[in-house]
């Protein structure tokens, strides 16, 4: 982050109190950008993604997603369960996203807007499989008092403004570790939790804890203390449980980040051009899906996407490609007047 707008320091007699810090910290909104790809780098990656959604498509297996699909004008082979989507329906939803998504917290004190192209925010990364025990230093699976004590700490860190599902707890049974997750998240942050729900099922429940948390279904529609993403299956893919946390998380009108986290060299094309076209066409696939179940449904653009570290076939997080890879990302979202989340290292 620049320091350019930071106010010079001031000496007092007694340091801020958490309060002033907080609020300090959220008025000083400096709004950061990188410009990696000009205007007719954009236009050609647009072009490109276009091109790939209506020729080559998306492999979509959920049935309840082929009807929607097909429902909004797309061309579906229901044997095949391939997507293509005319450049008409893909414009069309783009122009029916709202450009800023409201991430309440349980106190409006912590309500944080994000806009398209707007001031920059910071969350936690997730989710951790493994934690150290910040007591012993032993490194172990996280329970559900870890998850407790990660988001008291997110929760009394200014600069941390949400609370993204940090770790997954492993002493609960996996099916419903994501529930315990959100609920024990709820009870111990002020801040908007992100859920980890991973199918229909789990939004569900994580809606009635959020709900019972502000009051009603309704309630939790106008203060959405909870929000969800999705990553969909490079390259391409939408899973059955993918598309349920889309088409749920917008019937409810609560936010949903579509994030790839395709890996150049690997899952995606080497040149991160390719990999750009690929990312592109992966977000709004699903930004499509989101708003033809539910026109105006909030959604965010997001980017994990980096290049494949050759040596350990693995994600290569924290270097340049990945630096450049998200710059583009974000780019690409305020072209399309979305707001976007943005994975760091």
């Amino acid at each position: 982050m620049t320091e350019a707008q930071r106010p010079p320091a001031q000496v007092t007699g007694q340091p801020p109190s958490k309060g002033q810090l907080g609020a300090s910290l959220r008025q000083r909104k400096p709004s950061v950008s990188v410009e990696v790809l000009t205007a007719t780098d954009i236009a050609a990656i647009h072009d490109a993604t276009l091109q790939v959604l209506e020729q080559t498509g998306v492999f979509v297996d959920d049935d309840e997603a082929l009807a929607i699909f097909a429902d909004g004008g797309c061309s579906i082979d229901r044997d095949a369960r391939q997507v293509r989507l005319p450049p008409e329906v893909v414009t069309g939803a783009l122009a029916r996203c709202p450009s800023s998504v409201l991430l309440a917290g349980r106190d409006q004190a912590h309500d944080v807007v994000v806009t398209a192209g707007g001031p920059v925010h910071f969350t936690n990364f997730d989710e951790g499989i493994t934690y150290i025990d910040p007591r012993s230093g032993e490194l172990r699976d996280p329970t559900v008092a870890d998850v407790a004590d990660v988001a008291r700490l997110v929760d009394a860190l200014p600069n941390i403004e949400s609370y993204e599902a940090a770790i997954c707890p492993a002493d609960v049974p996996t099916a419903t570790a994501s529930i315990h997750g959100c609920a024990v998240a709820l009870q111990n942050t002020l801040k908007q939790v992100g859920t980890e729900a991973i199918d229909r099922r789990e939004v569900h429940a994580c809606i009635d804890l959020a709900s019972a948390v502000v009051g009603s279904v309704d309630a939790l529609r106008e203060r959405p203390i909870i929000g969800f993403g999705v990553c969909p299956v490079s390259p391409l893919k939408f899973t059955a449980e993918i598309c349920g946390v889309i088409i749920e998380s917008a019937r409810a009108g609560l936010s949903d980040t579509v994030l790839s986290m395709a890996m150049a060299g690997g899952s995606s094309p080497v040149t991160l051009a390719g990999t750009l076209v690929q990312h592109n066409a992966e977000v709004l696939a699903g930004i499509v899906l989101a708003q033809l179940t539910e026109p105006g449904a909030p959604v965010i653009y997001g980017s994990s996407t980096t290049a494949m570290d050759l040596r350990y076939a693995a994600a290569s997080v924290g270097s340049p490609e990945l630096a450049l890879i998200s710059a583009c990302a974000a780019q690409l979202a305020r072209q399309y007047r979305l707001p976007s989340y943005i994975a760091g290292a």
